[in-house]
């Protein structure tokens, strides 16, 4: 546990949306003691601020690939979209040691966006976090705001239009590409999740932030090359203007019972899943359980970005199968970030929240399995252990 809990938590602490630059922070594994702040002044570029980390974790070789835009000083993103002419550079650092020493930047705008920077007023990475496909592929959620009509090879910055997109790299991150604008709806803030068909099939799910006040949710059968038509989810509203939010997937193929001190104590017997049904519990019982569940974390009102919720989906390739939310934050909050450690049956969620506005103060929770099956049953029970407020 000790490796995988220090590698998913650090990846999960890059992805902090709302601070102006990367920050690091760095936990032991089983304390929830978080160490000191540490600014990555590695990824910085001069005349530039740096916006939406986004990191990836590759597993094979153990590196973290943490990407981000760099948006030249004194650019606003309206200046961007109204005149057409974009400000920002595709950029990545990379770490070998869980975050404890960092490459040099590498600028990848020329080498995934080349000449089509001329129809993208602007773009950006994240917030959030990258995944690695079953496949090998490395994946980073994306959006660009796209001029569609050009006139005598002039743009016309009126009719840009914001579109999710994945940036994936099939080499380990020697080389790096994007794919295919999802369309026709207005997209923006995205993740992505990887859940498998009981056949064994892996279809990538997008879920992205829109103006529509519900959530669009998206499919992909070619590892996030392009994407069916979104459609808006009716169980996931939006506030005004929309918020952020994330999903992860994981494999319910044993949910712990009783919940694992991080100091080791309370060691959990296994029981079997109650919300499978009788076909799928022999799947289960023979270890052959292929379906994936997915976890969503947003703010739950229509209104305003208050009660961070969180949403488990057990059919996530059919349509309306979100539970209600269990509310892990009461009170104003904004963006958040989930991990998943399966082995343990855990899950991680940092979130921004506040007493007066949702950007006051980073919290972070841990939770269990159990006590989302419970959740889903009816049975409420208290959030997981909570660490004090990471101060920003």
């Amino acid at each position: 546990m000790e490796g995988t809990e220090q590698r998913v938590l650090t990846v999960l602490l890059l992805s902090v949306p709302f601070l102006s630059r990367p920050f690091y922070w760095s936990q032991a594994p089983g304390n929830l003691e978080w160490g000191p702040l540490k600014p990555l002044m590695e990824a910085t570029l001069p005349g530039h601020r740096t916006m939406n980390p986004c990191p990836v974790w590759e597993q094979k070789s153990g590196c973290v690939y943490l990407f981000f835009i760099c948006v030249r000083d004194h650019v606003t993103e309206r200046q961007q979209i109204v005149s057409g002419r974009n400000a920002a550079r595709l950029c990545f650092i990379c770490s070998q040691d869980a975050g404890c020493s960092w490459s040099e930047l590498r600028d990848l705008t020329e080498e995934v966006i080349g000449p089509e920077m001329k129809r993208w007023a602007t773009f950006a990475v994240g917030p959030g976090h990258g995944i690695q496909l079953q496949s090998g592929r490395l994946v980073i959620p994306a959006y660009a705001y796209y001029i569609p009509y050009l006139f005598f090879c002039f743009r016309l910055p009126c009719k840009a239009r914001p579109h999710s997109l994945m940036i994936y790299s099939d080499d380990l991150g020697a080389t790096w590409h994007h794919g295919r604008l999802i369309k026709p709806m207005v997209t923006v803030e995205c993740e992505v999740a990887e859940v498998t068909e009981r056949t064994g099939y892996p279809v990538l799910y997008c879920s992205a932030r829109t103006p529509n006040r519900c959530r669009a949710e998206a499919l992909s059968t070619d590892h996030g090359e392009c994407f069916q038509r979104p459609a808006l989810s009716q169980q996931l509203c939006e506030p005004p203007h929309g918020c952020q939010g994330s999903v992860v997937s994981f494999q319910p193929l044993e949910i712990p019972h009783g919940y694992q001190d991080p100091s080791g104590q309370d060691a959990p017997t296994i029981q079997q899943n109650p919300l499978l049904d009788s076909s799928l519990r022999l799947e289960q019982e023979a270890g052959t359980l292929s379906q994936s569940w997915l976890l969503y974390s947003h703010p739950t009102s229509k209104k305003r970005r208050v009660n961070l919720g969180i949403y488990l989906n057990q059919t996530p390739l059919e349509a309306t199968c979100w539970s209600r939310p269990w509310i892990l934050h009461c009170g104003p909050c904004g963006y958040s970030d989930l991990a998943a450690l399966e082995k343990e049956g855990l899950f991680a969620c940092l979130f921004e929240c506040g007493i007066k506005r949702e950007c006051e103060q980073i919290a972070f929770r841990l939770f269990t399995v159990q006590e989302i099956v419970s959740h889903v049953q009816g049975d409420c029970t208290s959030p997981g252990r909570i660490s004090e407020p990471i101060q920003n």
